[in-house]
């Protein structure tokens, strides 16, 4: 296959290994919700994880995964192996020292720190949320190597192991964290929350040690390097300072989300978080599945001029997104509550949090396709050198955010329904800013044939809400007072016939996607045929 196409076959690897860590992601909300329900114990527990988790969207998985691989990769084709393998042995010293000591800042400064993220704590929640930061402020150190080593693996076209990694974090997390939960409180009271903590940090080391057997294969060799006035160490610092905010704008309004639910009610912080999780499903199946393998081509494609190629490896990375995501907002808008109930409703979590949670998610899925082009659309910035672009749009979305937030909430009285709502808003609106611009700086982006594709999968996705909405009144019964059996059956047959309906009329629209799929589909089950 042409290295000037976007790697279909590479995205779906991706997209499958993305699955996984989100399904064991959600495995590990659903059994700490069932554990310890969304009250004020998982309120200081997602507001003290907020900081290192931001730190990772930011530094790691963001603005430095999408800096390293964008230079790390421009490396491999002007100057070869030997200069890549290089500059990532100086970023990985570099790391290793910078982010222990922004560590170390995180133990030290817990106390200043809850008191920005959760204004609105009681004194008794304030200081168990200042302990569980100090516990898991370490995280960031080791999930900052595990995305230098996806970047090095992506730049050399494996995928499929660090997609893979953050199913280690996720499992090793879930069996740290009720080992040491259950070792220092077997009856999983408040005090259980601490093993928690102590389980992010099992699962940020497994993320990391995956990786390891696959880097050795591919050729690193790491050694300690301290020449940091290397001229590709200088680019990648300067591709991350704009990239910090742009990269995780949705993340940042996340953050300020969480600062003004501390002033609601217990178990909003709880609301949002389980809510939000559910719909990083999708974000993480699709927009980062597209966007892992799209960045490296595009950096290449970019080396040396912004053409044709280029333009049509990003445009088709694009209508993929508005392909896979259009659908899964409106399935997730239509049955937020059936979905959160069959998920999480059991043991310490509520039909009213089920309720609550619910709204949040149908608000949240407003803004699925805005989050999950974003992650395609942002990276592709820093390949054409246009840096700074999407941190002033960035900066322009939080503080629409922010805006937002305090008339949703102090004059509308809308609660934490208000919160996802302008969460939504403002990814939306950051995505179409981002699309105008990079059409004017790349000189197109197929722009009509990407307006076709919206509208004809708008029209699928109209067929599918339709299925969703009679589907979930016939069943309504079965869907909210039925028992976990039933529940499943009919949420999984609305699900199944309302994927199916949107199939079929995208494939009647003759919509480009679908028509790619059958062919790969089509190709793989011949070559199995031949081989028999």
């Amino acid at each position: 296959m042409s290295d000037k196409r976007l790697n279909t076959r590479a995205a779906g690897i991706v997209a499958i290994a993305v699955m996984c860590s989100r399904l064991l992601g959600l495995a590990r909300e659903l059994i700490f919700a069932s554990l310890f329900g969304a009250g004020r114990g998982m309120d200081a527990f997602f507001t003290a994880f907020k900081a290192p988790n931001l730190l990772r969207d930011l530094f790691a998985e963001g603005a430095l995964s999408t800096a390293f691989i964008t230079v790390f990769s421009k490396k491999i084709t002007t100057e070869g192996d030997g200069s890549a393998w290089a500059l990532a042995s100086k970023m990985a010293t570099l790391a290793v020292v910078f982010m222990s000591a922004v560590s170390l800042a995180g133990v030290i400064f817990a106390e200043p720190l809850i008191f920005v993220l959760a204004p609105g704590f009681d004194a008794e929640k304030a200081a168990f949320t200042i302990l569980l930061t100090r516990i898991m402020y370490p995280f960031i150190l080791l999930v900052s190597l595990a995305a230098l080593a996806m970047g090095m693996l992506n730049a050399k076209n494996i995928f499929g192991v660090p997609a893979m990694a953050s199913s280690f974090f996720n499992i090793g997390s879930i069996a740290g964290g009720v080992f040491f939960g259950w070792w220092i409180d077997p009856t999983f009271g408040e005090k259980a929350l601490i093993g928690l903590a102590l389980g992010t940090l099992v699962g940020g080391l497994l993320q990391l040690a995956v990786q390891l057997p696959s880097l050795w294969k591919v050729g690193f060799r790491f050694h300690p390097d301290f020449k940091w006035r290397d001229a590709g160490v200088k680019l990648v610092i300067g591709l991350m300072i704009p990239s910090i905010i742009a990269a995780s704008a949705v993340q940042v309004n996340v953050m300020v989300n969480a600062i003004f639910a501390s002033y609601l009610q217990d178990g909003a912080v709880s609301w949002l978080q389980y809510a939000f999780r559910l719909l990083q499903l999708p974000i993480g199946v699709f927009g980062v599945a597209i966007a892992t393998v799209t960045l490296p081509l595009i950096s290449r494609l970019a080396a040396t001029t912004v053409g044709p190629d280029f333009r049509q490896a990003l445009g088709r990375a694009l209508r993929l997104a508005i392909f896979l995501t259009l659908p899964a907002a409106a399935g997730l808008a239509m049955l937020a509550v059936p979905i959160i109930g069959l998920i999480y409703q059991r043991g310490s979590f509520t039909a009213e949090a089920t309720l609550r949670t619910g709204e949040a998610l149908q608000l949240y899925a407003i803004g699925l396709v805005g989050y999950s082009c974003i992650k395609v659309l942002s990276p592709a910035f820093y390949a054409i050198d246009r840096r700074w672009t999407p941190m002033l749009v960035s900066f322009v979305s939080i503080a629409l955010n922010v805006g937002m937030n305090y008339l949703f909430i102090f004059k509308l009285g809308m609660g934490h329904r208000g919160l996802a709502l302008s969460t939504a808003i403002s990814a939306t609106l950051n995505f179409l800013a981002l699309f105008l611009l990079m059409r004017r700086f790349a000189g197109g982006l197929e722009s009509l044939h990407f307006l076709f594709t919206v509208i004809k999968c708008a029209v699928a996705t109209a067929a599918l809400a339709a299925v969703c909405y009679f589907g979930g009144q016939y069943a309504h019964s079965w869907l909210i007072e039925g028992g976990l059996l039933h529940r499943g059956l009919a949420l999984f047959a609305i699900i199944g016939v309302a994927g199916l309906t949107y199939l079929i009329v995208c494939w009647i629209l003759r919509v480009q996607e679908i028509h790619d799929a059958t062919t790969v589909v089509r190709r793989k089950f011949l070559s199995l045929r031949s081989k028999k």
